[in-house]
């Protein structure tokens, strides 16, 4: 299983490092058998971060036909003043004047790929049109703009929609990276991840599956 984060001007690096070293360690446990790169949409370049300036550098085009995962991280920056550059919707926003939604959209057009957002991660393709109708979750600060999307909005840790995967606030990267491992490649190697990292998964993992709950 080949992950590749995808990296944009402003993006979190909490929600890059957490799943980057999830997967780095799985592909240890597994003797290979799962791998991880940075890439970006517009290719090899040092992408600078919404976190005091920390940059890290994209080793490649995000390729959206390439089996595997996809995985979108939120963006780091201020909350309360909309009329700041570094208003984190401003970040998320100005992605959409990119290659960023084309690529997402034809890697959800393939089945092979599995497209995974975190925290804010999600919005990007939802606001770029491409999650009308599907199930996701987001940061909870989002999750009304999840909804304004047309997405069916879910408050969950992590959100399994099928070849979409979502997860909740920042740290959430932790606990979507560990799910996929379970999920791809098997629970003993995502196991021994989470115990190398002494972390234990939050919540269940919330998929459109069984009985309606009744209100209570």
């Amino acid at each position: 299983m080949h992950t590749q984060i995808v990296l944009f001007d402003g993006f979190d690096p909490l929600d890059v490092i957490a799943p980057f070293e999830v997967f780095h360690a799985g592909g240890s446990a597994s003797g290979g058998r799962v791998s991880v790169e940075l890439v970006s949409a517009e290719g090899p370049r040092e992408v600078v971060s919404g976190s005091g300036g920390l940059a890290l550098r994209a080793a490649a085009a995000l390729d959206p036909t390439r089996p595997g995962l996809v995985l979108v991280p939120g963006a780091a920056g201020r909350i309360g003043d909309e009329h700041q550059d570094e208003h984190i919707p401003t970040l998320l926003a100005r992605t959409l004047t990119t290659e960023l939604p084309a690529l997402l959209a034809e890697a959800l057009r393939d089945p092979r790929v599995t497209v995974c957002g975190v925290c804010g991660g999600s919005l990007i393709p939802a606001m770029a049109g491409l999650l009308e109708g599907r199930h996701a979750t987001t940061h909870h600060l989002g999750l009304d703009m999840l909804d304004a999307t047309g997405v069916s909005a879910v408050r969950a840790r992590v959100v399994d929609d099928g070849d979409l995967v979502t997860g909740g606030g920042v740290t959430s990267g932790l606990d979507l990276a560990l799910y996929m491992l379970e999920r791809e490649v098997g629970p003993r190697v995502a196991h021994a991840v989470e115990d190398l990292f002494e972390h234990e998964r939050r919540g269940t993992v919330w998929r459109d599956r069984g009985l309606s709950p009744a209100a209570f």
